[in-house]
């Protein structure tokens, strides 16, 4: 064969040659089926999120809390309540922080003002909470040979079921005191030995406003003349936190829970109310006339700030 020839046709079978066989790649294991994603629906945030969970550490908590936001370092949970009102108000009392704002005010407004009130917020909130831990201190365990203040100084109670007290049901007596402490006015109180304590509650507390009324009406009187002023009735109130209040028609409402301070504090709730007969606001002209007959009235009114008046 001629050699160019053979010089083409291996050239051609060399071409024509099947390429070497390739590893085959190894196989994956089978991958579970994928499910479908869910949507992502995006929410409002609402009234009722978010509240801290058990994992945080809730320092100040309003049993009605729907939010919670972390304020000078501690967790407050507060409450929110929507309102007809131009603003976000704020109050904080005995249970926590609540808060009253317009209907259409977000969640993120009231977030920024309490943020903005972090500082006034916390201290007003440990102030509440340290008055309420003295007040509960305060509260007075109604048995036989209980002790609250009077008038600025103590009185023991005694049940004494062998003395009619028909009269009153109760009365004072002296008790001389031991090497456990000074001497107390006893109130003996015509109820048995194994009496409730809600009876020697009510009992305690009729003898109180019946002791309030008189006194009352003797301080009144006293004032009256030096303020050039003429009340028309006195009646006993259980408010919380008011003292007293005046009308102009004359008439006069006192707390009876005042026995529980020192006289000069009573006499200057008396002036004050006596002087709002002349003068119905607090203005300056209001405090020349309290002054007028008690120069000393700061210091009493401060007074009545100390919580001594014991939880009934």
């Amino acid at each position: 064969m001629h050699p160019l020839l053979r010089y083409t046709l291996d050239l051609f079978e060399s071409l024509g040659s099947a390429p070497p066989a390739k590893t085959a790649p190894p196989k994956l294991p089978a991958r579970a089926p994928r499910r479908a994603a869910k949507p992502d629906v995006s929410k409002a945030p609402s009234d009722k999120a978010p509240i801290a969970g058990p994992s945080e550490e809730t320092v100040f908590a309003h049993p009605q809390a729907t939010r919670s936001l972390r304020l000078q370092g501690v967790q407050v949970a507060f409450s929110v309540v929507r309102a007809r009102r131009r603003s976000i108000g704020m109050r904080i009392g005995p249970d926590g922080l609540s808060v009253r704002a317009p209907r259409w005010t977000s969640l993120l407004e009231i977030d920024q003002v309490l943020l903005a009130r972090a500082q006034w917020i916390v201290r007003k909130l440990q102030e509440s909470r340290e008055r309420h831990t003295h007040l509960q201190q305060t509260r007075i365990d109604w048995c036989d040979a209980a002790v609250f203040p009077y008038l600025g100084g103590l009185l023991r109670l005694r049940l004494d079921p062998s003395h009619g007290f028909s009269a009153v049901g109760a009365a004072l007596a002296e008790a001389q005191g031991g090497q456990d402490g000074p001497l107390l006015r006893e109130l003996r109180i015509a109820l048995p030995v194994d009496a409730s304590a809600a009876q020697i509650r009510d009992a305690t507390q009729a003898w109180l406003m019946r002791q309030a009324q008189a006194l009352f009406e003797e301080r009144l009187n006293h004032f009256a003349p030096q303020l050039q002023v003429r009340w028309t009735r006195l009646s006993l109130s259980n408010a919380d936190k008011r003292w007293g209040s005046a009308k102009s028609d004359g008439s006069i409402r006192l707390n009876w829970r005042l026995m529980h301070f020192e006289l000069p504090v009573i006499d200057y709730v008396v002036a004050h109310e006596l002087s709002h007969l002349r003068v119905m606001n607090h203005s300056p002209h209001f405090w020349q006339t309290v002054g007028s007959v008690m120069p000393d009235y700061p210091q009493r009114r401060e007074k009545l700030k100390d919580p001594t008046a014991p939880l009934w």
